[in-house]
């Protein structure tokens, strides 16, 4: 199965994420939006874009909405097909200092404020990307 497509065995009934975050700020769609305005961003974004080195953004884009479905709650399709997580070591190939992480950010940022999420989970979103992206520091600054 390709990396960049969920199939339609992927479809899971809303029902089994009530109560998740997942579920509450709109399920798939909502990630599914969020990682497209994330990396639409990016792509406009040439110096950034130079860090990512497939030529189709789509599979960078699956795999972290899939991460990202099932940090929150939702389906656990990214760990079926890749395994733990594990950001650091993923990561770790690619020069991640303040300037990156900060740029990151600021295309992350564009895509949480195209949600028009409520304040609360906006801010909860907010608040894992920005630990995240400063956790995965790896580089220091020139």
């Amino acid at each position: 199965m390709p990396e960049g497509r969920i199939t339609p065995g992927d479809e899971h009934e809303p029902s089994d994420y009530e109560g998740t975050f997942y579920a509450q700020v709109g399920g798939r769609e909502t990630f599914r939006k969020l990682t497209e305005s994330f990396y639409d961003s990016v792509a406009e974004d040439l110096e950034f874009r130079a860090m990512y080195p497939e030529q189709d953004l789509r599979p960078a884009a699956m795999r972290l909405q899939l991460f990202l479905e099932q940090y929150w709650g939702g389906p656990k399709t990214y760990s079926e097909r890749r395994g733990h997580p594990r950001l650091r070591m993923r990561h770790h190939p690619y020069t991640i200092n303040s300037h990156n992480r900060d740029v990151w950010l600021k295309h992350m940022r564009f895509a949480v404020d195209s949600l028009g999420l409520p304040p609360l989970q906006e801010e909860t979103l907010w608040d894992y990307f920005d630990r995240a992206a400063h956790s995965l520091v790896n580089a220091p600054d020139q």
